[in-house]
């Protein structure tokens, strides 16, 4: 389904990921929203992925690249290809739950964001038995001036960012130099291009988990969390030095739990090293956790569907 100005391009990419492809696709189709288009990138599969997406025929746009250039090379090429005025992404082992794009369609309707930060829950194994008829009359979220201002966890992933599809161009999208913490990068780089909806209920996406995870191995997360560190201190980033503050919040929040994941698995050094490199925004994170405390969040929202 193809559309010169859809509302939504579902962009979807794979590698290798021919067990769980068919799940993700069937998911996109199975939320039935009239305006969006389906981009599928296969990024160099050998697995037998392209055959099984061939058969989807014209129901999806698939574009099959000849070298594995990595999910955000392939996230950056089906971004390129969409006309949707949001895109949608999704990665081939994850799914959408029916109702998904409704929730994304009544948010757009009633507040117009640059971004919408989907709820996910993991499963294992199969996709979990769910009543496609099952309709949710509400939509709980909260609506922040921007990413920066964000006071709530949130479960980062690409299956979960939806990204007014300008702005994804004005930080030129993905960044392959940042895997396996790009969507935390891209949301940060994100951070001040204006209002931001985070959905607190119902779930949106179905993260599954499987031993190919990226997020069992952590010395990756740590060499890009310095990364990242390293970066808000050369003053490169969204919002300036008057956003400084918040920004050092949310880059502490990670160093907390990376620190922690690290000395779980034994790699004392490491988290040793990330907390030297990374301790300021530790204690910014603990400051602004207190203050939240003391003040209370956001206040949240209901919206009918």
């Amino acid at each position: 389904m193809h559309h010169a100005e859809a509302q939504f391009s579902i962009i979807i990419t794979s590698h290798n990921q021919c067990e769980f492809i068919q799940d993700a696709v069937d998911s996109a189709l199975a939320t039935q929203h009239a305006d969006m288009e389906i981009i599928v990138v296969d990024d160099a599969s050998t697995d037998g992925s392209q055959e099984v997406l061939r058969s989807y025929g014209q129901a999806i746009r698939l574009v099959c690249l000849e070298g594995n250039g990595g999910a955000d090379v392939a996230r950056n090429c089906g971004a390129s290809l969409a006309a949707g005025r949001y895109l949608v992404f999704l990665d081939g082992d994850d799914a959408f739950l029916p109702w998904a794009l409704n929730v994304y369609q009544r948010i757009v309707e009633t507040k117009n964001p640059k971004l919408i930060l989907g709820s996910a829950r993991w499963f294992r194994d199969g996709l979990p038995n769910i009543e496609p008829s099952k309709a949710f009359q509400e939509v709980r979220l909260v609506d922040y001036v921007d990413y920066l201002h964000k006071d709530r966890p949130f479960g980062n992933s690409a299956s979960a960012l939806i990204i007014d599809r300008q702005s994804f161009q004005t930080v030129h999208g993905w960044n392959q130099e940042m895997f396996p913490m790009d969507d935390q990068d891209l949301a940060i780089r994100l951070g001040d291009c204006g209002r931001t909806i985070q959905i607190l209920s119902p779930t949106t996406t179905l993260r599954r988990a499987h031993d190919g995870n990226t997020v069992r191995s952590v010395p990756p997360f740590l060499r890009v969390l310095s990364r990242l560190i390293d970066r808000e201190r050369l003053d490169g980033l969204p919002g300036g030095r008057s956003r400084r503050i918040e920004r050092y919040g949310l880059l502490g929040g990670l160093v907390f739990f990376w620190t922690k994941r690290a000395v779980k698995q034994g790699l004392i050094e490491q988290a040793a090293a990330l907390l030297a490199r990374g301790w300021p925004m530790l204690m910014v994170a603990v400051a602004r956790r207190l203050s939240v405390m003391l003040t209370g969040r956001q206040p949240c929202e209901t919206i009918t569907i």
